[in-house]
């Protein structure tokens, strides 16, 4: 399957989803993160959810990192540069809704790149290697090779994964996990 193929049939299959069986999936990824070996880490990314277009709940991860006392990041793009900006959400973090329809921080405690540990990473589809599509703006390729090499990705997927995406180019960057409702996938 190409990239281009699998943006629509996964954006056709999130839209299918019913908002209780979004949030249920949404919520069933959140623990099963809980699973994964990364909980000794300090700086999670995290980013917020599209809430049009039926992205994963991340409130329900955000509990879960609050709770852990971990220090939570989340991103403001910049779409002339596409470049992202991060900043460590505290208490005053003041969050609005873009033109995009993400949330983002307005400001705060800027986060370099190569402080973060763990990237929760947004996704449309993923192969069983790793290889993941998103929107296609690449964001998240540019600002995932400016952190440190060993920093830990995570893909997040209300879906299961393709056996192979065809057209994987050497600019983009693979996860380390992609977890879904039912299962982790360890890269």
């Amino acid at each position: 399957m190409n990239k281009t193929t699998a943006r629509q049939k996964y954006i056709q299959a999130r839209e299918a989803l019913t908002q209780e069986e979004a949030e249920e999936r949404s919520l069933a990824i959140a623990n099963q993160c809980l699973r994964l070996p990364i909980w000794d880490k300090v700086n999670y990314h995290l980013f917020l959810s599209i809430v049009q277009k039926k992205e994963i709940d991340t409130d329900f991860l955000m509990q879960v990192l609050a709770g852990k006392d971990k220090n939570i990041i989340l991103s403001k793009s910049d779409f002339k540069t596409g470049d992202m900006q991060h900043f460590l959400l505290t208490d005053n973090t003041v969050l609005r809704v873009n033109s995009y329809g993400i949330p983002e921080p307005q400001d705060g405690i800027q986060i370099q790149e190569n402080q973060l540990d763990v990237v929760f990473v947004p996704l449309l589809a993923f192969d069983e290697k790793g290889n993941r599509v998103g929107y296609g703006k690449g964001f998240y390729d540019r600002f995932l090779e400016k952190c440190k090499p060993n920093v830990i990705k995570v893909g997040l997927s209300f879906f299961e994964a393709e056996p192979h995406i065809e057209d994987v180019s050497p600019l983009d960057i693979a996860l380390d996990y992609c977890v879904t409702p039912d299962k982790i996938y360890a890269f």
